[in-house]
């Protein structure tokens, strides 16, 4: 297709709900991207997190090839072998628990909503945080803390109360015979990348356990190596009762995953949830190619190294110029809060070919790949100071 048609093409044929950026990418490899005009981007923010790995990892590819040539879809009402791998392999790497197999993060969350219920046996209410994000589904969206996001689709399901992150007095006050479970992400990505403080989770965690209530933990944007380490929790030294998956695990492929502590993983039976292309043979085998590739390459280390490198650049930055407010964030996913509109600033870096990210109006968003190099985030930090020195 010619670029007038694609263009065309979209605008009669399909739903007008993104807000589209004039560009067509035909290549990916690494942290690069190529568009029609054979224009070379370099991505710090591949698909919202999915792209951990980068473009076209070829671990993930060389397994996708594999598992399509054999077995391309079964149903779950029988067994494979790349499910019951990636499940053991799941399980292995987080804590003794059973896992759900789903398509998105949305989904996941509303598993984990309908778990909570189900597991409450008449409790049904879930307290989530402001600037929360948990996915555009009724009860997720239900979930999260941003009315933005839930204007013009009320009645919204009922059943959550949304209180002021980082405070533990806060979910104190908003407990009731009714509560179920506490549902969070330990960094909220889409509401600004604000970090959960140590003795919040922690007392987060001791509050279910003598309350007896279900602690969700949102990992959907910040699991599979995001952070530094496989899983976010594992800085907090707590252990979730549920745990949510997706973007990432797949290593670009669609898939969502519940994490559920095995002592209550068998209240779901069968006939209680299901999903009918959950954990299909060929996402598991690139969700486990995923894994190996995070393994064997170091990727957590990188991530941990790039990391110090990058928030040292970007304090340096605040430093600097007095339109950075504040840096924050963990890992490879940080957050440079501005005072003024990023959006701006996100389209120069575009036109010197840097894809980042703004959220919540005035932060810019950065996560790169975890097999980021230093001369990648070198270039892109040129890009962005060049941006900001034309900010006012």
């Amino acid at each position: 297709m010619k670029i007038e048609e694609v263009f065309e093409s979209y605008k009669k044929n399909i739903m007008p709900t993104y807000t589209k950026t004039p560009l067509i990418f035909v290549k990916g490899k690494g942290s690069k991207l190529w568009d029609m005009h054979n224009k070379v981007y370099l991505d710090l923010f591949p698909g919202w997190g999915v792209g951990n790995l980068g473009h076209c990892h070829p671990k993930v590819m060389q397994a996708v090839r594999d598992q399509i040539s054999k077995l391309i879809f079964i149903p779950n009402n029988y067994y494979h072998i790349p499910q019951a791998k990636l499940a053991r392999e799941l399980v292995y790497w987080t804590y003794p628990a059973k896992v759900f197999f789903c398509n998105s993060g949305a989904e996941a969350n509303e598993g984990a909503i309908k778990f909570s219920r189900k597991f409450g046996q008449g409790k049904y209410e879930i307290i989530t945080f402001e600037n929360s994000f948990h996915g555009r589904t009724l009860a997720a969206l239900a979930a999260t803390g941003q009315k933005k996001y839930q204007s013009g689709f009320e009645p919204l399901p009922e059943g959550f109360k949304t209180v002021k992150f980082n405070d533990i007095e806060a979910v104190k006050n908003a407990i009731t015979d009714k509560t179920a479970a506490i549902m969070l992400e330990l960094i909220q990505g889409e509401g600004g990348v604000n970090v959960a403080s140590q003795e919040f989770v922690q007392a987060l965690r001791k509050l279910c356990d003598e309350k007896n209530l279900l602690l969700i933990v949102d990992e959907v944007q910040t699991g599979m190596g995001r952070t530094g380490k496989l899983f976010c929790y594992q800085h907090y030294g707590i252990t979730p009762d549920v745990m949510t998956l997706a973007k990432a695990l797949g290593g670009g492929l669609p898939i969502g995953m519940m994490v559920v502590r095995k002592e209550i993983a068998d209240t779901l039976q069968p006939g209680m949830h299901a999903s009918t292309f959950g954990g299909g043979p060929v996402i598991c085998r690139a969700a486990l190619a995923s894994i190996k590739a995070i393994r064997k390459e170091k990727m957590l280390d990188n991530a941990q190294k790039m990391s110090r490198y990058l928030f040292s650049r970007l304090n340096a930055f605040k430093d600097k110029y007095e339109v950075i407010k504040e840096v924050r964030g963990m890992g490879l996913m940080a957050g440079v809060e501005l005072g003024i509109p990023g959006k701006d600033i996100v389209s120069k870096c575009l036109e010197e070919g840097l894809l980042i990210n703004c959220t919540h109006d005035t932060v810019l968003r950065l996560m790169p790949a975890l097999n980021i190099k230093k001369n990648e985030i070198d270039k892109a930090l040129k890009i962005i100071e060049g941006a900001l020195k034309g900010s006012k």
